[in-house]
């Protein structure tokens, strides 16, 4: 037995008992949901959000990683981004929001000549980027960044942060509600206005929509310059994300059979400097799906393994794979749920799951 199974085995035996979860899946067989005998616990759940819990973030404190938070957002017309401890417990939030959607991280952007660390958030009801810094969740937006300008669709949805390597210029790609069926996303480059505050230019277009439904998902994989997003009852879509690298082409569609409605969250997990997974969100059947991180070897992203969350129709998701302290010690995966709470799992669960399928 290796080490995963013989360590984790009663913490996996755990993690894989049943559970029935309630009355509030509508897209999917309630029955076959609540029957699952391998239904993933999770180690821990938020304190409820006040409207509509939508998308998480996670933050990597540099000093101490057991201090680290997930940044969650309340999507409503009255609502918040909130700040989690490890433990689920609410420790800051920024009120007033109309309709925050999506949120991300980023690390290292140069403002009044310091480096900071900043969460990023489309606000759908002002059509703007919002920008905090943190891990204090102070504005340093100058009252946001217009999205879509000029376009009919302008409420922004989903927004992932890439940070190129070469120069670690900060770039946010941001999705909408709906739009046309090409050039969907919009590539912004962050900087600093030299008045304190952080404006965004828009340097690209890009990316193929299917018209089915909506993107909302998007997430980067800066290590090997690739972003990805769901297209909602389609599959995921993969470009290239350096907008200097002047490609852009899609480079492959995956995950498009095997969803029993949406395509929703995106979590990167890495294992190497290539390797790990990553993980999409299976709504209509509350499960996640497991793909490799590299594409296998051709590049066909098969599937791995379908893991079966205690959470509810997730929406967002992430994950991260540095050491969270002795209650995350492989790091965590972070997955909404329709409750109002964001459901935290140590990250041993799903590798002794991964294990005990042979993956």
């Amino acid at each position: 037995m290796n080490f995963i199974n013989s360590t984790f085995l009663v913490l996996s035996s755990i993690g894989l008992l049943a559970c029935n979860m309630g009355s509030q899946n509508s897209t999917a067989d309630r029955g076959a949901i609540e029957g699952r005998v391998d239904t993933l616990l999770p180690t821990v759940v938020t304190e409820p959000v006040n409207h509509d819990s939508d998308d998480p973030a996670i933050w990597i404190d540099p000093e101490d990683a057991a201090q680290s938070l997930v940044l969650g957002t309340d999507k409503d017309s009255d609502g918040a981004l909130y700040a989690f401890d490890l433990k689920g417990k609410i420790i800051r939030k920024v009120e007033g929001l109309k309709r925050p959607n999506n949120v991300d991280v980023a690390y290292g952007f140069m403002l009044n000549g310091a480096r900071i660390d900043i969460a990023v958030l489309t606000e759908r009801e002002t059509n703007r980027l919002r920008i905090f810094r943190l891990p204090d969740l102070v504005a340093v937006d100058d009252g946001g960044i217009e999205t879509f300008s000029g376009e009919e669709e302008r409420a922004p949805m989903g927004i992932a942060l890439y940070t190129r390597p070469s120069d670690h210029a900060i770039f946010a790609i941001v999705g909408r509600k709906s739009g046309p069926g090409t050039e969907y996303l919009w590539q912004y480059k962050l900087h600093d206005n030299e008045s304190g505050a952080v404006e965004g230019k828009l340097v690209r277009k890009f990316g193929n929509y299917s018209g089915k439904k909506e993107i909302e998902a998007i997430a980067v994989d800066n290590e090997l310059g690739f972003v990805y997003y769901s297209d909602e009852q389609t599959g995921v879509r993969k470009y290239i994300a350096d907008p200097d690298a002047d490609n852009d082409e899609e480079l492959s569609i995956f995950a498009a059979t095997g969803f029993a409605d949406d395509h929703e969250g995106i979590a990167i997990y890495k294992t190497g400097a290539k390797t790990g997974y990553i993980l999409v969100s299976n709504q209509g059947a509350q499960t996640f799906m497991v793909y490799p991180r590299d594409g296998g070897e051709q590049g066909s992203y098969p599937l791995l393994a379908e893991i079966a969350v205690k959470a509810m129709e997730t929406d967002g998701a992430d994950a991260v794979s540095t050491p969270l302290g002795p209650q995350f010690p492989k790091g965590i995966f972070v997955a909404m749920s329709t409750d109002k709470t964001f459901h935290f799992y140590d990250w041993r669960m799903i590798a002794a799951h991964l294990e005990d399928i042979g993956r």
